[in-house]
């Protein structure tokens, strides 16, 4: 029999809007109750266009905004997505499953401008979220004018489709590879950027100096640009993750492969740097820490801020070799590696202050290495080969 007690439920629209919806008589308010009031005003949801929403960050942002009652649609060439039942990216079709929901999704190149009117006509936006882009340093280094043909081209139709179409509002997935060579650590928002050390960064830098371009030339456009550090770890329910198609470019996917089997062993690139250990030291920041970060984000597009660049990292620096033992400690499995020499154009130590993040977006990363670990590995534990074959259920 159920309690008589009942609930009032709100669903934010706005930073300082609150809409009334109804009185729930329940039991308990839980995620099944949420999923029928969300689904029954999808209609006043604000529309989101998320760019890339199919990959790693993308597909996490995607969840966020669904949780945060924002509509996303998705466009993604599946470039660095994996293709689902339906011609739809694994990774959307699994947050369908376990938040019950549906994802408009488009397969799309930003090169196919026409198609991107399309979408544009078809929806009206609050505002886009832009992750669409090559993203591989070392691959940049060998096919350049590729990384700036895709990356600039396609955004550049994008911010031309949004202007035509009377939408405004944009947040832009940047990179701490705009600062290039650290001249200070920690490293702020006012640190110069520009001096990329490889043309994926480059791209990045030239996207942002666009964006920051019209903002200054129309001044009803908002942008938030944000320059995340080194995102590891996955969804709580092990259902999405990273799953590099490939040799993993990063470490810590490279540490799991390691730790489930697929990979031999680790190359550790030099020893000898001026660190705790001799290791290289990053910031590493749980995805989900950065997705939400992406809609606090959105939130701020909502005071007409003109545009911003925030930093989204932790403050704290982990070595190699401290990342490996964190592993091995929730994996309960040793992971063999070897010292191999230097990388050219490998830096010592490189992490963020995110201070400013913090004072202007109220945003600041709550996850600690440990529990990125155990996401990441129980991620990879659920799904040994990534989304292809993987075992989530």
């Amino acid at each position: 029999m159920q309690s008589e007690v009942t609930a009032t439920v709100y669903v934010t629209l706005s930073r300082s809007t609150l809409v009334l919806l109804c009185s729930l008589p329940f039991r308990f308010f839980d995620r099944t109750v949420a999923r029928r009031v969300t689904g029954s005003t999808r209609g006043m949801a604000q529309k989101v266009l998320v760019t890339g929403g199919g990959g790693y960050i993308g597909s996490h942002c995607v969840v966020e905004l669904i949780e945060a009652g924002f509509l996303p649609v998705v466009i993604d060439n599946f470039s660095n997505a994996v293709r689902g039942e339906g011609d739809v990216p694994e990774s959307l079709r699994r947050i369908e499953a376990f938040l019950d929901t549906t994802i408009e999704f488009h397969e799309l190149d930003l090169l196919d401008k026409p198609g991107l009117e399309r979408i544009f006509k078809k929806h009206k936006f609050h505002a886009v979220m832009h992750f669409a882009g090559l993203k591989a340093v070392g691959e940049s280094v060998e096919q350049p004018l590729r990384y700036y043909r895709v990356n600039l081209t396609g955004s550049i139709n994008l911010l031309e489709v949004m202007q035509a179409h009377g939408v405004h509002n944009v947040v832009f997935s940047s990179s701490a590879t705009v600062y290039g060579d650290p001249q200070k650590l920690p490293i702020d928002e006012s640190h110069p950027a520009g001096a990329c050390t490889n043309p994926y960064g480059q791209t990045k830098y030239f996207i942002e100096e666009m964006i920051k371009d019209h903002c200054k030339a129309e001044k009803d456009w908002n942008a938030v640009l944000l320059r995340y550090f080194n995102p590891i770890g996955a969804h709580i329910s092990g259902q999405i993750g990273e799953d590099p198609q490939g040799i993993p470019n990063n470490l810590l996917p490279y540490v799991a492969q390691v730790a489930i089997g697929r990979r031999k062993q680790l190359n550790v690139f030099g020893n000898d740097y001026n660190t705790i250990d001799g290791t290289g030291v990053r910031d590493y920041i749980h995805v989900v820490d950065l997705a939400k970060g992406h809609i606090a984000a959105l939130r701020k597009l909502e005071e007409s801020c003109g545009c911003k660049v925030y930093n989204l990292g932790t403050g704290t620096g982990y070595s190699v070799l401290q990342m490996v033992k964190a592993m091995e400690k929730v994996s309960g499995r040793k992971i063999a590696y070897q010292i191999a020499p230097r990388r050219s154009g490998d830096i010592a130590s490189c992490y963020a202050d995110p201070q400013l993040a913090e004072k202007e977006l109220g945003w600041k990363a709550q996850f600690d290495l440990e529990r990125m670990c155990e996401d990441l590995w129980r991620w990879q534990s659920k799904n040994p080969t990534g989304f292809c074959n993987g075992t989530a259920e």
